[in-house]
């Protein structure tokens, strides 16, 4: 099953709604910068990462794949 939800662009957006840099993000998840352009272009990604990043941007992206999943049942 696929699901239309493409969580790099999901995180992306936020970090640029919230006027956060790629450097700030890295930072706040012990990574490499590179690694954060990465994450951008990624539709999935490691749930412990997938947390860090919540927390880091105050936001509940589980939520937001949880609702993509329900849509699609």
């Amino acid at each position: 099953m696929s699901y239309d939800i493409h969580i790099g662009s999901l995180i992306e957006k936020r970090l640029k709604d919230r006027g956060c840099s790629v450097t700030w993000l890295a930072k706040k998840i012990n990574c490499e910068r590179t690694n954060i352009y990465g994450i951008f272009k990624r539709d999935t990604i490691d749930v412990k990462r997938l947390y860090e990043i919540s927390e880091a941007l105050e936001y509940d992206f589980f939520e937001v794949v949880r609702d993509a999943m329900r849509k699609e049942q």
